[in-house]
């Protein structure tokens, strides 16, 4: 989490002790296990510590939109603090470590120190950017720039926490997953992986996934990173 906060801001070092010290619980989910679903009252907030988690709604037909995924040293649910009520579920999409804070900390970490709570409010406000930018993609994109879009974006971020060596990520997501990313059939998701690969810009072997080529990536993906507001981060 630390890591995190300081690729998107400037995490002071007195931030750093006060943080170090917040107590957690720390859970193992296997995949597809609740950690909070919609309507719940949580009085905890968690951070990703090893591990994909997924946000998602269910239709009343019960088909699944996936609304975010969350990497590494992410705080999914840090809204949790100010809504009483759960308006969308979390569960892993792969096995996961998580830590849990309470929230009556979180809230006196935030009076007694300002920087901290600004720094909060910076992350929700990111993960607020890159909501207008999964529903421009998925409104305005076509399915190659759509999938080409969401695997750049992920490799930026796992490169942020340092879950990337040379372009290479350990990405143990489903095609049928990516499909409820990004308003696609598995049968579609697959053709587009395809060409993708066909094309030279990604291989994958088993859970890993690799950008062959990043700048044809970036380029088929429309994707520019400004949204992500990553301050202190080398470039990939």
């Amino acid at each position: 989490m630390i890591r995190k906060l300081q690729v998107i801001s400037d995490l002071a070092p007195s931030d750093v002790v006060i943080l170090e010290k917040v107590a957690v619980q720390e859970r193992t989910f296997e995949a597809s296990q609740d950690i909070v679903r919609e309507g719940d009252r949580p009085s905890h907030s968690f951070v990703v510590l090893d591990g994909l988690v997924a946000s998602a709604k269910l239709t009343g037909e019960g088909k699944r939109q996936i609304t975010s995924i969350f990497v590494p040293g992410d705080l999914p649910d840090l809204h949790g603090l100010h809504l009483s009520v759960m308006d969308c579920s979390f569960a892993p999409l792969t096995p996961a470590r998580l830590a849990f804070m309470r929230h009556d900390t979180l809230r006196a970490i935030c009076t007694e120190h300002p920087s901290i709570a600004n720094i909060f409010w910076r992350s929700t406000l990111i993960d607020a950017a890159i909501y207008r930018e999964w529903v421009t993609n998925l409104g305005r994109r076509d399915a190659y720039t759509r999938m080409a879009h969401i695997l750049c974006e992920l490799i930026v971020r796992l490169h942020a926490v340092g879950r990337i060596q040379d372009h290479v990520a350990e990405f143990p997501i489903s095609q049928a997953v990516l499909g409820d990313t990004l308003g696609l059939s598995t049968v579609h998701v697959n053709r587009v992986l395809q060409e993708l690969r066909r094309e030279g810009l990604i291989s994958t072997s088993g859970s890993r996934l690799k950008a062959v080529d990043w700048r044809e990536l970036v380029r088929a993906g429309d994707f520019y990173s400004t949204y992500l507001h990553q301050k202190n981060l080398r470039p990939l």
